[in-house]
């Protein structure tokens, strides 16, 4: 059995369609990732899961439990860390910890080997209120309050967003580390590259399920060459490709350009095409395409 399913599932806010016919399962002990930028649907897809909101349609499943008719019984099973900060800010460190202890009928003490590894970096803090914790902080503690109860599954709706990239870092080691001994974890993120860090990932856009797959699978949809273009004046190359005769998809990417073509292009032709044009300083390499091209590919498709 699944740890999560959802089967057709289908959500609207009046007339704002936030997710259309999803489908998608995550084994048991396995850390799935949602992938998508804001308003994609990925906090609608949580919210169903943690029994938060319910669906207008279809079928899903939680640790064998329906998040709507059983979700007395599920929300003491899982754990939830949603996007926005939401512990109480006037109450410190371990006023919060002691109260979501409190509501789960347990005790700091009793399951402190849980959060212990995490807890440890808040303790010199303890007291201090948590509206006064840099970002890291407050995710780190929120994370514990998600964790003190023992959960059989982690839900976590974009908990890097806004956190420094140490901070970052600290808290995808924790979560592997906690995925490694045997949580189940399904976050979501619009972080591309923290793709590569979930056992499996899925697509998603506009409310809809692109793809599917372990993260080295995701790459191998992208069946094009890619070429990373470099020069000056990056708004007129970008036009430039874009008019290119076999332009596939040009799009900014950092402080370069990557470039598809609809047919094989070597990067000799195309330097000496832009050249042609008087585009100056060109630099034109094959790289290989990481999970952002891949997302951009299929939005492409879509389209």
């Amino acid at each position: 059995m699944s740890a999560i399913s959802l089967q057709h599932i289908k959500k609207s806010y009046k007339d704002v369609i936030a997710v259309k016919d999803i489908n998608l399962s995550v084994a048991d002990g396995e850390l799935f990732g949602l992938i998508g930028p804001d308003g994609a649907g990925k906090t609608t897809i949580i919210r169903i899961l943690t029994s938060l909101i319910s669906a207008d349609s279809g079928d899903a499943s939680v640790i064998g439990l329906d998040p709507t008719s059983d979700y007395k019984k599920l929300r003491t099973k899982i754990g939830y860390m949603p996007g926005r900060f939401s512990l109480y800010q006037d109450l410190s460190v371990e006023e919060n910890l002691s109260l979501f202890a409190h509501l789960f009928e347990t005790t700091i003490e009793a399951n402190y080997e849980l959060v212990k590894d995490i807890y440890i970096q808040l303790e010199p803090f303890k007291k201090r209120k948590a509206g006064a914790l840099s970002g890291g902080m407050k995710q780190k503690l929120a994370l514990c309050c998600a964790m003190i109860h023992k959960p059989e599954i982690l839900f976590l709706d974009e908990p890097t967003t806004g956190v420094d990239p140490v901070s970052r870092k600290e808290f995808w080691e924790m979560l592997k580390k906690l995925n490694k001994e045997g949580l189940t974890i399904f976050v979501s993120t619009p972080y591309m590259d923290e793709a590569s860090l979930c056992d499996r990932v899925a697509l998603i856009q506009s409310g809809e399920i692109l793809a599917i797959d372990t993260p080295t699978g995701i790459n191998k949809l992208f069946n094009k060459p890619l070429l990373a273009v470099n020069g000056s004046n990056k708004y007129r190359l970008l036009k430039l490709l874009k008019e290119h005769p076999s332009c596939f998809s040009a799009y900014s990417f950092g402080s370069e350009i990557h470039f598809t073509s609809s047919v094989e292009l070597p990067s000799e032709e195309l330097t000496e095409w832009l050249k042609d044009r008087m585009q100056t300083d060109i630099e034109v390499r094959s790289i290989t395409p990481g999970i952002e091209d891949t997302f951009m590919k299929l939005m492409t498709q879509e389209a």
